[in-house]
């Protein structure tokens, strides 16, 4: 007899969705779909389930939704979860999907380090949890130098005025993530890392994984007070405006970089001379001006950044049952060796000139 599998999915912002069924000859069976979302009619439940049964368990996530939106008949209104739900609750309990109570997280404190070995230790530690090497972890930034991380497919010459570089020592790093630039002193922004199995976001849209991997955090905020939001794709905000962006990279071996950096107290004047921040880039946000862009968490949660770092981490803590953790040797070694050989040459920082 085949055995029972069982899946669950919380909907961001939604309702639970279960999947039970079993496997025979590779396919799904006995597939019951239940939760406390809303369908109507009744009998689209049905039609769910029958969608199901039968289709081969090794489907991705995409082609199950599929299934399931042509199955449904078109009066049928699903509130609080959607085909794309069901379709993760199925590969939750194939285990081809995992929710963050499946993995033993870490939390690695701020360590202060050169800007290039936090861009490097980015790629050495996604590699390592891909490779099953180390925990899925979280990762806080600590540094001193002035710096800009750009994006990994953005133009040095479009995106920096040298004579500002030059004036303010910046030191100018690429990462491995899309995303724009980043102006980077020390304490006056909050960065971290997480780096995890791309399971964790198995059957999501680039859209979807984006708010739920952060979902922690703007818990956190809202427990200082602050009620952030995402604006897709990536940037983070509160009504009074922009407070950080978060980018993500997807290696070939299953491991995945998901970060974020938010503002806390940063000098726009000196953010104005350093980036080219023109009026295309911001003809979409709403303001005339870089510098109303930034909207330092400082002033909206009256806290230090210490403080801010501390409960954002007590929040994960909490969430997830994380531990404290640390870099170790050998992962600071590759990462110097990586500085050295790509994170600090010019061909990287120039391949998009």
């Amino acid at each position: 007899m085949a055995s029972e599998l069982h899946g669950e999915y919380k909907v961001h912002g939604g309702k639970l969705v279960v999947v039970d069924c079993s496997v025979s000859d590779g396919r799904l069976d006995g597939v019951r779909v239940s939760g406390d979302f809303f369908l109507e009619p009744d009998e689209a439940l049905d039609d769910i389930n029958a969608a199901l049964n039968g289709l081969s368990a090794a489907l991705p996530a995409t082609e199950l939704a599929d299934a399931v939106t042509a199955a449904l008949p078109p009066d049928a209104v699903l509130f609080g979860f959607s085909a794309q739900a069901v379709s993760i609750a199925v590969r939750r309990a194939l285990t081809k999907a995992t929710s963050w109570v499946d993995h033993d997280w870490d939390i690695i404190a701020p360590t202060i380090l050169p800007t290039a070995i936090n861009v490097a230790l980015d790629e050495v530690l996604t590699e390592e949890v891909g490779a099953g090497r180390r925990n899925p972890t979280l990762r806080f930034w600590d540094w001193e130098e002035p710096s800009v991380v750009i994006g990994s497919f953005q133009s040095v010459r479009n995106e920096l005025d040298p004579d500002g570089v030059e004036k303010f020592g910046i030191k100018v790093v690429r990462r491995i993530s899309g995303g724009g630039a980043m102006f980077m002193e020390a304490g006056n922004c909050i960065t971290y890392s997480l780096y995890l199995p791309q399971t964790l976001v198995d059957g999501l849209t680039f859209e979807d994984s984006y708010k739920f991997l952060d979902a922690w955090v703007l818990a956190a905020l809202e427990s200082m007070g602050i009620e952030a939001f995402y604006i897709p794709l990536n940037d983070i905000a509160t009504s009074q405006g922009k407070i950080g962006g978060a980018a993500q990279k997807r290696l070939s071996n299953g491991g995945m970089l998901h970060h974020v950096t938010m503002s806390y107290d940063i000098d726009a004047d000196k953010m104005v001379q350093v980036l080219r921040i023109g009026k295309e880039k911001l003809s979409d946000k709403g303001t005339r001006s870089a510098k109303k862009r930034v909207d330092p968490l400082r002033r909206q949660s009256g806290l230090s950044r210490q403080d801010i770092l501390g409960r954002m981490s007590e929040t994960f803590a909490n969430r997830y049952g994380a531990r404290t953790a640390a870099l170790t040797g050998e992962e600071l070694a590759e990462a110097a060796r990586r500085v050295e050989d790509k994170f600090d040459t010019p061909e990287w920082l120039h391949r998009i000139p």
